[in-house]
């Protein structure tokens, strides 16, 4: 049968690609080695759609503007508004129906939207592929690929579609932002078992990875949606939105509030209709004051300032804030989940060890900056004196394709320069782990000028060596092979000894090296070379079956990031846990988190398996690792049962990194996740709090994420909590400031009409202090400064309410002490002969002092304020005070407000008392905060 006349199946014939041979994915595909015909493919693209990511059906605008406005405390502005037109205070109808209006624009700016990771998931995909059709190569939009076209990839390509390898050479792909693998997967054309993970999936290319070496060929198996990416595009489409705690909170709090103004309202007209014989128009207006009193109109604002003003904070401290809530949910993160290859690890490979056969020599430094030396118990190794040092790094140096560059502005290499420079900027091209013996050489001093290369057996998946005929600075050839050990090993019959000169090979001592190096978590490589005869210009396998003489080991790993250990110590001191989460094989991920302090009191010899360093150790109890092979085969119970107790996760795919937040937070987990890959993004968008790294990092993941790290630092992530910590602690001080305005105010209305007596405050007066408190002292706590204990705490619970009990007691008492503070000069005054209107402005003064004094009990939400440091820390408490001040100096002596509002000039007198009060006020607050504080110890 031919390409021509194979029928037409289904893009999903087979669920399984990798588990088959090439011959048998090209017939389930109906497809051929010379691809399909143009109007095969013509008619496939017709049924199965364009190869690219569709974009999800978008929220009509009208339907996104009314959900920012569905929230009771916008709910209660509203109500307010009505209110004000109700009384016709038709300007104070209109700014607070602005406050409304502003909030909701702020929202719909500062939200993440989901489309936009998508957007940045498409941006990935290839625009072109070099494609088959009517059995000759051409070049066409990868848009128009279909399941069974023939493709052709070589290095610096990105893939096109999800590929079934059919043919290979050397050839190695960056999967990084897909599995979270830290070096390039080697591909091959063997099929793999049909439960192997995407990492796994040697025979596979998935669509928008990058080719990082060779050449090879495959058949369509998916395309746009259906594809590996295109599966992550859906999973985050289907994770629903979360509420962060203080969401949450404050709805409770303001469906209370409601109902509570609400009843007391009724209960304030039916008593006094009843008991005092109010006109029912003057209820009518007393039932609208006290609840224009009630409402707290300025809190949503103040909620968005404070939130807004810590996104300022957040940006100086490297971390960038996507969306507002986002600044309030880090304060109160109970798990982080962190990626760990460019999150918790610098994503450049490091040597770190080398054994030689007499010798184990230590490597300082990390990344590919060069850095640091190579040591032989703790004092530095000349290549001079040790001769053994040197003929390995001589093979790992020259039989090698990489680079080290500068990245300035010239870009040039540093091989053959004055190595060490020390300046930033080191990067590489190539690959990493050849990265990291370059600068291996580099550190031990090798100056790789003079090396010329003869010819060269590129590394294939299949031999995992390379080796290359080299001519040494004095004209002498050479063999220079290096790859994985036990490839290496089984080719030699000597050894290099101490003095550089070959000796019997000791087989059982290099087996034994290679367990314990590997055990390490780190990646071994090899080194052998032999003598080639002069004249000679060709080299081949078959000259490397025997003879060779092995060199030593070198360790390689993807080393922690130094700043992340401190930070994640500091994370754990706060009640915090952190988990690490990769797609690396389980030794390696346990390896570095032991290294880390993620993972504490395991056994040092547990790990990877030999030769690799990412070897199969499966999980035990009391390493705390769990594979992605192993969480497939967990219900949502089981993983459910122990996701709390295992630390590590190796192996993991985008569902099993969801499985594992959504797990989180079964158990009520307020669930940081980071990430850098495209992989991370779904869980990202799962988790509570996304962060991204903003450096490296896809712009998938930046999008998805509520937290941008500018540095690529873990250790900002700890800084962006402890920023969280300190605003949430202001917002707190805010609120408990903020209520006892409306609780005094709605105070004075209600016992004046429960006793019968003439309202002390009119609506409009209410409102001035609920304008001239919210504009002036509540924004003043939003920049104090984080409390001393704050990382010493535990995380708060996210259930609970933003006022605790004692709190809302403090509310109550303040209520009531600046509350009768108010009524009582209002009748002083009016028992003195002071007119209604001069009465009632010294009762709004009193309102106004009051609420300073009680701004400097707030200060410290429990700690005593009777000190000189409540003077002192933030400047906004006294530029605010001198604010109010001169605003209500305006509301008593400009003719204009007694027009607007009612008011009347007072004197010294009337201003003595009300200062005098607001102290009294300000001396009883701290003594019930005193007795709160010994009731707690």
């Amino acid at each position: 049968m031919t390409a021509s006349d194979t029928p037409l199946v289904p893009a999903t014939a087979d669920p399984t690609p990798w588990a088959l041979t090439p011959q048998e994915v090209l017939a389930e595909v109906g497809s051929s080695d010379t691809g399909l015909t143009a109007d095969q493919a013509r008619t496939r693209l017709a049924k199965v759609g364009p190869n690219r990511l569709a974009p999800p059906p978008r929220t009509p605008w009208w339907r996104r503007v009314l959900t920012q406005f569905d929230d009771v405390l916008i709910y209660i502005l509203l109500v307010s508004a009505v209110l004000k037109a109700i009384v016709g205070d038709w300007i104070d109808f209109t700014v607070i129906l602005a406050v409304a209006v502003i909030n909701a624009a702020i929202g719909l700016i500062q939200e993440g939207r989901a489309e936009k990771a998508l957007d940045g998931i498409r941006s990935m995909l290839s625009v072109h592929a070099q494609v088959r059709r009517d059995g000759a190569w051409t070049q066409i939009d990868a848009d128009d690929l279909v399941p069974g076209d023939v493709v052709r990839v070589r290095s610096g390509d990105r893939v096109p579609a999800d590929l079934r390898l059919l043919t290979g050479v050397n050839l190695r792909v960056d999967e990084s932002a897909l599995t979270g693998e830290s070096v390039p997967a080697a591909k091959s054309v063997d099929e793999v078992p049909a439960d192997a993970g995407v990492g796994d999936r040697s025979s596979m290319l998935f669509s928008g990875t990058l080719v990082a070496a060779g050449t090879g060929t495959g058949v369509v198996v998916e395309t746009g949606g259906t594809t590996e990416i295109g599966r992550i595009q859906t999973l985050i489409a289907e994770v629903p939105s979360l509420e962060t705690p203080l969401s949450r909170t404050l709805d409770a709090f303001g469906k209370k509030l409601a109902v509570l103004i609400l009843v007391m309202a009724v209960v304030m007209v039916v008593i006094g209709r009843v008991f005092h014989g109010f006109e029912t128009p003057e209820l009518v207006s007393a039932a609208i004051g006290f609840a224009v009193a009630a409402v707290p109109e300025g809190l949503p604002a103040l909620v968005t300032i404070t939130l807004a003003l810590g996104v300022q904070q957040m940006a100086r401290r490297r971390a960038i804030m996507r969306r507002l809530p986002a600044v309030e949910t880090l304060g109160s993160v109970t798990t982080i989940c962190s990626d760990k290859t460019g999150t918790l690890t610098k994503n450049e490979m490091t040597a770190r060890t080398v054994r030689t056969a007499g010798h184990e020599y230590a490597v300082t430094g990390i990344g590919y900056a060069p850095d640091g030396e190579v040591t032989l118990d703790g004092a530095p190794a000349g290549l001079a004196e040790h001769p053994d040092l040197r003929r390995l790094t001589e093979v790992m140096t020259s039989c090698n394709d990489a680079r080290i560059v500068r990245d300035s502005g010239d870009g040039a290499g540093v091989d053959g320069d004055a190595a060490g420079g020390g300046a930033p900027g080191w990067r590489l091209v190539g690959e990493p782990t050849e990265g990291a013996l370059r600068t291996l050489g580099l550190k031990a001093g090798l100056d790789p000028a003079g090396w010329r290369r003869v010819a060269v057996v590129p590394f294939e998946s299949e031999n995992k060596y390379m080796a290359t005929l080299t001519e040494d600075p004095d004209g002498g050839l050479h063999v220079l092979v290096k790859g994985a050990p036990d490839r290496v090993l089984e080719r030699c019959t000597t050894q290099t000894g101490v003095d550089g000169r070959p000796e019997p090979l000791d087989r059982d001592f290099w087996s034994d090296q290679i367990d314990a190096i590997g055990a390490q978590g780190l990646r071994v490589l090899a080194a052998a070379r032999t003598s080639a005869e002069p004249g000679r210009t060709t080299l081949d396998a078959a000259d490397l079956d025997t003879g060779l003489e092995l060199v030593g080991l070198v360790g390689i790993v993807d080393p922690p990031r130094p700043e992340a250990v401190e930070a994640i110590a500091q994370c754990q001191d706060a009640g915090i846990t952190v988990k690490m989460i990769t797609g690396d094989h389980s030794g390696t991920a346990l390896a570095i988190a032991r290294e880390m302090g993620i993972v504490r009191g395991a056994s040092p010899g547990e790990g990877a398996a030999a030769g690799d360093g990412a070897g199969a150790a499966e999980a035990h109890a009391d390493t705390k690792v769990l594979t992605g092979a192993e969480l497939e085969a967990m219900s949502t119970e089981e993983l459910r049962a122990v996701v709390r107790d295992v630390d590590v996760y190796a192996r993991t795919s985008p569902e099993h990194k969801i499985r594992i937040v959504s797990a989180l937070q079964s158990h009520g987990e307020v669930v940081a996740m980071t990430g850098d890959g495209v992989n991370d993004a779904p869980a990202l968008t799962q988790a509570d709090v996304g962060v991204a790294m903003g450096i490296k990092g896809t712009e998938a993941t930046k999008e998805a994420a509520e937290v941008v790290l500018a540095d690529d630092n873990f250790a900002t992530i700890e800084r962006a909590v402890e920023e969280g910590r300190r605003i949430y602690d202001n917002l707190r001080k805010s609120v408990l400031f903020l209520l006892p305005t409306n609780g005094a105010q709605s105070l004075v209305i209600l016992v004046a009409v429960l006793l019968g007596w003439a309202l002390p405050l009119q609506p409009v007066q209410v409102l001035w202090i609920n304008m001239v408190t919210a504009v002036t002292l509540s924004l003043a706590l939003a920049n104090e400064r984080a409390e001393p204990d704050i990382m010493a705490r535990r995380p708060r619970d996210a259930k609970a309410s933003i006022l605790t009990a004692a709190y809302l007691r403090r509310i109550l008492l303040v209520s009531v002490l600046i509350g009768g503070a108010t009524m009582a000069v209002y009748f002083i005054e009016r028992e003195q002969g002071m007119s209604v209107a001069e009465a009632q402005t010294t009762a709004v003064t009193m309102l106004a002092l009051g609420q300073l004094a009680y701004l400097f009990n707030c200060r410290f939400l429990d700690r005593s304020s009777i000190t000189l440091a409540v003077l002192r820390g933030n400047r906004a408490v006294w530029y605010s005070a001198g604010s109010m001040v001169a605003l209500q100096a305006v509301f008593v002596y400009a003719p204009f407000m007694h027009s607007w509002f009612g008011s009347a000039p007072i004197g010294l007198r009337e201003w003595g008392i009300t200062l005098g009060l607001s102290i009294v006020v300000f001396l009883l607050v701290e003594a019930a905060k005193a007795l709160g504080r010994s009731r707690q110890r």
